[in-house]
Formats: structure tokens, sequence, C-alpha cells
């Protein structure tokens, strides 16, 4: 069996100093500084996981769904293991 690992978690009631809803991303690759640099009101570098690239992204105000599923998507590319993800790019 794998080992199960975590690439999104979801804090609807805030989390710590961060006290509005939002998600921890894992993301590729340089996306944490690029998206925070571009767009400070909508993501962060959050706690724990920061360090290691991941991505604080809020949910309070207007949300784009669309993005959200995207950047889940990723964060999922990041984790799974690479047959899992040609898995995913085959469909």
């Amino acid at each position: 069996m794998r080992d199960k690992r975590s690439f999104v978690t979801l804090w609807s009631e805030g989390h710590h100093d961060n006290e509005f809803p939002h998600l921890w991303c894992a993301a590729p690759p340089g996306a944490q500084d690029e998206l925070i640099e571009t767009e400070p009101h909508r993501f962060f570098r959050p706690p724990y996981v920061g360090h290691r690239g991941w991505l604080g992204v809020h949910l309070d105000g207007k949300v784009d769904w669309s993005e959200i599923s995207e950047i889940c998507r990723d964060a999922y590319r990041v984790v799974a293991p690479k047959t899992l993800v040609a898995l995913l790019d085959a469909k």
C-alpha cells in the first residue's frame, strides 16, 4: 500500500493568526513566491508548510471556484506518484 499524502488542507474557520476561511495547498516550484508577490490579498505563505513551497489561498470574499479547482489539481500533481499523475493526464 502506498503512503497517503495530503495535498490540500481546508481551514473553514481559519487557523492560528489567519482567522478567515482558507486552503493550504501543495504548489509547484516557484508558484508560491510568484502568486504571493503578484496577489498578496489572495495568497499567503502558510505556517508549518510554507517553507516547503505550499500556498495559502484566501476563501473569504469573492472566490473563483474554477481557479480553486485548478490550484487543487496542481497540488495533487505535486504530491501524487508519477503513475497516478500519468493516469490523470491521460484523461
